[in-house]
């Protein structure tokens, strides 16, 4: 079977972009790609043979330099020292997978024939990405609207023998990947550097990792809130389908479509009830995770759209004869769209703590702090404290920074997204919601044990037994850490096995 991803103009989508690394597939240029990037070339080598008009960034320097003028002879040192000066990346490194993203990304949009790159460049690129050799790039830099300059810098680096790579869990430098592979420094010609260091990379990079995971999560926070309501002995008439038809948002119908699913067959869901009403944070699940998941639905489309276009300046049209100094580059669709993903993704930790808290707080039959013997042993008090302290970061981390901008380049670029900040902060979030469910799960396996011999539904059953082999019923205090660190790793390998992307 062939284990290859062919680049072409068709639509590149998420399910396609988690198959692409999950497989490790290997990449190659379709024909398709190969002519597009050919003919551009072509295009641009003769635009520059036949006149001396100034072009931004092919024969001018860069930002507030854009009026200065670069004679043909020094074309290559103007694109190398580009690339070399705008490597300013600072702050933590950016994570293995959202570096192999950056990679693929780039490679799509470089695909299109509107960026005049060398076919050479292009192909280089691609044996970065199936060699698994990923430039050492860092997460502060990026104002995010002049494109992702100075991670993309550093993304650009090694092709010309510059800057660091990780592979083999080693990190080498620019120079010997180049020596060890047998490759010479690819020589940047007009355009190349700029076409390398413009586009919105970084960024994108950051909103398929996180909304591809934004995804998992959701799934996950409505498989756990259907285990807490069994566990909090709640009333399932919200969850009817005629109370949603009614209100008919697709994500809030989706939510208890899944909640009815879960709780299917469920023993004790049919068991008649002392309380009339839950609190909200069961009893509004339909509502506050389906809101969320018509966030992932606008945010999808932005990220889809995103990744299927050319970001770089300027843009080369080679049937319209033209070269024009546009703005694609320009981070504030994906600023806004990530920003908006972590808002929504912080609802689903917001709303799960105050089950957590639900489920300590010695209320309908179960122990206190969910533990026998409270008093003598603490059990789960300190764990919603955990989760309380994280959602109240996730709430600092939530102020957008699309709202945001700074003047940078002598004026000349007056306006940024900030995107860069907002895609880094996502990340946090993301991780932040996963360890609070994973708390959830935590205190909802222990409080269904309390309910024995009662029983949740089959599907819940068969979850909490492989979950309770990792991480067995508490019976006396013990170290909750190493316990909640487990919950994590079990929700990201048992739970999310089928298709979530939807």
């Amino acid at each position: 079977m062939d284990n290859t991803h062919y680049i072409t103009s068709a639509i590149l989508d998420l399910n396609i972009i988690r198959d692409i690394i999950d497989a490790k597939m290997k990449l190659a240029l379709s024909e398709e790609a190969r002519l597009n990037i050919t003919k551009s070339r072509a295009y641009l080598d003769q635009k520059i043979k036949e006149s001396n008009v100034p072009v931004y960034g092919i024969n001018t320097g860069f930002g507030a330099l854009c009026n200065v003028k670069i004679t043909s002879e020094k074309l290559t040192v103007l694109q190398e020292n580009l690339v070399k000066s705008h490597a300013c990346g600072t702050g933590d490194k950016v994570s293995k997978p959202i570096i192999r993203l950056m990679l693929l990304l780039k490679i799509q949009s470089l695909s299109y024939g509107n960026s005049g790159v060398a076919l050479e460049t292009v192909e280089r690129l691609i044996d970065f990405f199936n060699e698994d050799i990923l430039p050492v790039v860092y997460e502060q830099g990026s104002l995010g609207a002049s494109g992702d300059l100075a991670p993309l810098a550093h993304l650009a680096l090694p092709l010309i023998g510059e800057g660091e790579v990780y592979h083999h869990d080693e990190i080498l430098s620019g120079a010997s990947i180049l020596e060890k592979f047998g490759w010479k420094p690819v020589k940047l010609q007009s355009k190349e550097g700029l076409a390398l260091l413009n586009g919105t990379q970084f960024m994108s990079a950051h909103a398929v990792h996180g909304l591809i995971k934004a995804y998992k999560l959701s799934y996950s926070a409505d498989f756990i809130s259907a285990v807490s309501m069994d566990a909090f002995d709640c009333n399932l008439s919200p969850f009817d389908e005629l109370v949603h038809l009614v209100r008919p948002h697709r994500g809030q119908i989706k939510t208890a479509e899944r909640i009815r699913e879960f709780l299917g067959g469920s023993e004790l869901a049919q068991q008649e009830k002392e309380n009339v009403q839950d609190p909200y944070s069961f009893r509004c699940v339909s509502q506050v995770h389906g809101a969320t998941k018509d966030t992932l639905a606008f945010v999808h489309k932005t990220v889809k759209t995103e990744i299927n276009s050319v970001t770089d300046n300027p843009n080369i049209f080679v049937k319209a004869d033209k070269i024009i100094s546009g703005g694609n580059f320009h981070g504030q669709p994906l600023a806004l769209a990530m920003d908006y993903l972590a808002i929504a993704m912080a609802e689903l930790a917001n709303i799960s703590e105050r089950r957590i808290y639900q489920l300590v707080s010695g209320l309908r039959g179960l122990p206190n702090f969910l533990v026998e013997n409270p008093g003598l042993n603490s059990g789960f008090m300190i764990p919603q404290y955990t989760a309380a302290s994280i959602v109240s970061q996730n709430k600092q981390l939530c102020m957008p920074a699309s709202v945001d901008s700074i003047v940078s380049s002598n004026g000349q670029e007056d306006h940024v997204s900030m995107g860069a900040n907002a895609a880094t902060k996502l990340i946090t979030v993301m991780e932040n919601v996963d360890t609070v469910l994973a708390i959830e799960l935590f205190n909802a396996s222990q409080a269904l044990h309390f309910r024995e011999p009662a029983k949740s539904s089959e599907k819940i059953e068969a979850v909490l037994s492989n979950f309770r082999k990792e991480i067995p019923v508490v019976t006396e205090d013990v170290m909750m850490a190493p316990l909640i660190k487990r919950s994590k790793i079990f929700l990201e390998s048992f739970i999310l096995t089928q298709d979530y992307l939807n």
